[in-house]
């Protein structure tokens, strides 16, 4: 076995291998960077343990065959300490293949590492991570699971890897919505069950005032919408009696004209149908109807609420200050339920006083115009301006968002913003990020990210909705996860062939951390930008990419100690040399020694999926080592200490993975 030192054992192995390659290609390139990102681990072991395909790429920026070039960067390459000698295959491929010994020489200091062989950044920075932002005027959703999981995973490795990182509730807890609710308060208010249950009657006046407000914005929109409809309907009809010219390519693009108007006017259509469909749900609701009747300029009134908060009302502000304990207390059980915390939760009020302020300095700075009476931020490049003040004097998100970025820097001086909030707010972001740079030099310095992501789906391709169309609330969506949690819990346990091993009183505690790990997991494991179709049967699957596969792979480790008697601490103390003889022991080794590449690849795109998708292998590989080799009957003493040893790295790179998706795992299932 290898002597290494820790520094050498915690290396990531993927970036010390782009180290030398980087050595080796000087003289050939100026810049490398580009190639050495095509030096990856092998998608087949018959090819080595990494391959580096830039040979391609280079030879014909040289001139040379690949081949060639291959050859000569794998003479140049100085890796004899770490790998066999390269092999150049096929047009260029440089294959390479780690020393068993190196390999069992790391996975043995990875044992006597508190972070199983993960090194910390260096130099390390400092991320503010902005993420969930509820409107606490409202129950929280299904909506909210992505922005909560993902920022809580991004902190939380960000955290491990050696990071500074401030984690940021930037909660909505004083925008429109409150003056809806102060609205519902005033005239719809059944006090009973405010007094009882003042969420949940909170929650109600909001969805009323909310629909009778886009009630009467319907039907002031339709008539426009209408028009478009038909301007668009004569443009298609005018575009379909276009005779052939016989030019291909013009003829070509006259069909592509054709189908993209048809596709606006199918556009047009289904909102116009929207519309109508909204309208005649308050028509044909006698109740609503009838409030719809008695407040026909709710619109107006509910921004003149608003406005009246937001300048210091006596009795809007009384208000506010009552709605609010209970509405964060609510918040804050659905956090402590999903196991979520936050360094510091500071809501859009906290910035009121900065606004004024804030709009002063881009207008005396010249960064910010009137425009139409409105204080507009022109960004060039793109067509629409960031508006910080509207015409009758009231700030907008983009105000708010900016003196946040003001608060940040004063306060924590981070090098880093990300922001993780869904996709369709793409184009504020856009806005305010350029108008952020052009305000201050240290502002320009800031990587600001918007960490975007795509939206759950129910079975229908639309929106996850209720079956009456409401949103389903995150309460009961944990309640429900953990209920067939505790089915799967209740069936496997059942089954055993010796009669049932848990407690009814275990059983639940399980249940309710397999069922919101499964939530977490299923939302963590598809990427993040794209949308993705919420299935409890999936989630709680006991094979594929799911947490309860993973917590499975943990719990069979546990039990193989449980049943070979074996006390983990004292084997460990050993110091035992590690065995890779068999593919499936090496295999194992292999991906276990990959976790800080995981890591950094999560990272370097903020995407978990990538630290999902590393679990999953590692899970795999496990599964095929436990098959192929026997531990507790290994061939000899050796051999069973070795694999027991590489159990036990297994279970706590697995554990500390679940941990950085904060989930749980647990001894028995």
């Amino acid at each position: 076995m290898l002597d290494l030192s820790e520094s050498q054992a915690r290396m990531n192995i993927l970036a010390e291998l782009q180290n030398r390659f980087r050595t080796a290609l000087q003289g050939l390139v100026d810049d490398p960077t580009e190639l050495l990102a095509m030096v990856r681990p092998s998608q087949d072991p018959k090819f080595g343990d990494y391959q580096a395909n830039f040979a391609m790429s280079l030879g014909k920026r040289l001139g040379r065959p690949p081949r060639d070039v291959a050859t000569e960067v794998a003479a140049r390459l100085a890796i004899d300490d770490l790998c066999d000698p390269p092999e150049v295959a096929g047009p260029g491929f440089i294959n390479l293949r780690l020393k068993t010994g190196w390999l069992a020489g790391a996975v043995s200091t990875a044992l006597a590492s508190e972070r199983v062989g993960v090194a910390t950044a260096d130099p390390p920075r400092t991320y503010v991570v902005d993420y969930s932002s509820p409107n606490v005027a409202k129950p929280m959703h299904v909506g909210h699971i992505r922005s909560t999981v993902i920022g809580d995973v991004l902190k939380h490795t960000l955290r491990f890897l050696g990071h500074t990182v401030i984690s940021d509730n930037h909660i909505g807890d004083w925008g429109t919505q409150f003056g809806m609710i102060i609205y519902g308060y005033k005239h719809f208010l059944d006090r009973p069950a405010y007094e009882s249950r003042s969420v949940e009657e909170l929650g109600r006046l909001y969805r009323v005032v909310n629909r009778l407000v886009g009630y009467y914005a319907a039907k002031e929109s339709l008539p426009k919408l209408r028009e478009q409809i038909e301007k668009q309907r004569a443009a298609v009809a005018a575009q379909a009696q276009v005779v052939p010219s016989g030019d291909k390519a013009a003829d070509k693009n006259a069909a592509k004209a054709l189908r993209r108007g048809e596709s606006n006017l199918q556009e047009l259509e289904a909102s116009r149908a929207a519309l109508a469909a909204s309208i005649a749900e308050i028509d044909h609701d006698p109740h609503l109807s009838k409030l719809a009747q008695a407040h026909p300029d709710i619109g107006r009134d509910v921004l003149a609420e608003t406005a009246k908060l937001h300048q210091g009302d006596a009795e809007n502000l009384k208000l506010w200050s009552e709605f609010l304990p209970a509405c964060l207390a609510d918040i804050e059980r659905i956090y402590q339920r999903l196991g979520v915390t936050f360094d510091v939760t500071l809501g859009e009020s906290f910035y009121h006083d900065r606004l004024a302020g804030v709009v002063d300095d881009l207008l005396k700075r010249k960064i910010a115009t009137i425009s139409d009476g409105a204080v507009c931020v022109f960004n060039e490049g793109q067509a629409a301006p960031l508006i910080i003040r509207k015409q009758d004097g009231a700030f907008l998100y983009g105000t708010t968002d900016l003196a946040t970025i003001q608060y940040r820097v004063e306060t924590w001086s981070p090098d880093a913003v990300l922001y993780v909030v869904d996709h369709r707010q793409g184009l504020h972001f856009e806005q305010l990020f350029a108008a952020a740079k052009r305000w201050k030099p240290e502002y320009a310095r800031l990587e600001l990210q918007h960490i975007s992501f795509g939206t759950v789906l129910g079975d229908d391709g639309r929106p996850f909705k209720t079956r009456s169309g409401d949103t389903v609330g995150l309460w009961g969506l944990l309640d429900e996860a953990v209920r067939r949690a505790h089915e799967v819990v209740s069936t496997g346990d059942d089954a055993k062939p010796g009669g049932p091993e848990i407690s009814a009183e275990r059983r639940q505690q399980i249940a309710e951390v397999v069922g919101i790990g499964a939530l977490k997991y299923a939302d963590l494991a598809n990427n993040r930008t794209s949308d993705y179709t919420f299935s409890y049967d999936r989630m709680l699957a006991m094979n594929g990419n799911t947490a309860t596969y993973m917590q499975y792979a943990y719990a069979r480790v546990l039990s193989i100690f449980a049943r070979g008697g074996v006390e983990i601490g004292a084997l460990r103390e050993q110091a035992a040399a590690i065995e890779l003889g068999h593919p499936a022991e090496r295999g194992l080794a292999l991906s276990l020694l990959q976790f800080s590449e995981a890591l950094e690849q999560t990272m370097a795109e903020y995407r978990p999926n990538f630290l999902t998708a590393y679990l999953f292998e590692v899970a795999n590989r496990y599964s095929t080592f436990f098959e192929q080799c026997p531990v507790l009957k290994a061939p000899s003493e050796a051999s069973r200490t070795s694999r027991l040893l590489l159990c036990d790295l297994t279970a706590r790179t697995l554990k500390q993975g679940l941990a950085l998706l904060r989930i749980d795992v647990v001894d028995k299932m």
